[in-house]
């Protein structure tokens, strides 16, 4: 029997998003629908204001569209993200969602540890002991058992990148949505965390969300969007994926 192609994850439907009044009003999303699906890296692409931070903060709930939805899986239900009250939405994001953002957003005061820890206290509930064990095996994975206890301040810029790829992987969560991850690393650092992306969408089956302006990244993308003037188009991706590593050999 043919293989049943999975559902998507997220689906964002018709969306539109607009700032600006009048004769200054200008559209960053015009008419915009994307599905995201399980085990899936997908690229968005496009020039310096044409709107892919906005599509991201849209699809994940941190900005409001004008017009359209976003309905997303949530334990075996959809849910329409714009629909919750900004506690419940804040809620969903804290179960489900990680981000990378391009300066890195750690807690100046706090280890390399202890940024992973945060999450899983705070954000998911974990215990003291299990998010200490949980933490230091995702750093272990990174390759940063020496840098666990340093602040930030005393991390090179791939190590502070490792260590938020860390945050956001640490709850295990169904989406990872990823601003411009690369743009503050030289492009071997910057091959490795794209590694680390795709092998966590791989192994933990997550919906990667990655903007960048970056054409090499084109051959770690599933799926690729252009995004020109609000519109967005689809690019399947002509460079054949080498095959994802697995998770042991990913996320060192």
């Amino acid at each position: 029997m043919p293989e049943v192609p999975p559902s998507p994850v997220l689906r964002a439907v018709r969306m539109s998003r607009s700032f600006g009044d009048g004769a200054l009003r200008r559209f960053a999303l015009q008419d915009v629908s994307v599905d995201l699906y399980p085990g899936q890296l997908a690229l968005l692409m496009g020039p310096s204001g044409s709107g892919k931070s906005t599509l991201l903060a849209v699809l994940s709930g941190l900005l409001p569209p004008d017009s359209g939805h976003v309905f997303a899986q949530d334990q075996g239900k959809t849910v329409d993200v714009w629909a919750m009250s900004e506690s419940q939405r804040e809620q969903f994001r804290l179960r489900h969602t990680g981000f990378i953002f391009q300066g890195y957003n750690l807690f100046p005061a706090l280890s390399a540890r202890q940024q992973l820890e945060i999450v899983l206290k705070w954000g998911v509930g974990v215990g003291d002991t299990e998010a200490r064990r949980r933490s230091e095996d995702m750093l272990s994975r990174l390759g940063l058992d020496k840098q666990k206890t340093k602040k930030p301040a005393q991390l090179s810029g791939g190590e502070k990148q490792r260590v938020a790829i860390g945050r956001a992987l640490v709850k295990n969560p169904t989406f990872i949505f990823a601003d411009e991850p690369t743009s503050a690393l030289d492009w071997e650092n910057g091959q490795i965390v794209l590694e680390l992306l795709r092998a966590a969408a791989r192994a933990r089956q997550a919906a990667i969300f990655v903007v960048s302006h970056d054409d090499r990244m084109k051959a770690y993308a599933d799926v690729v969007y252009q995004l020109n003037e609000g519109r967005l188009e689809v690019e399947h991706n002509p460079v054949p994926l080498a095959p994802a590593p697995s998770p042991q050999e990913g996320v060192r």
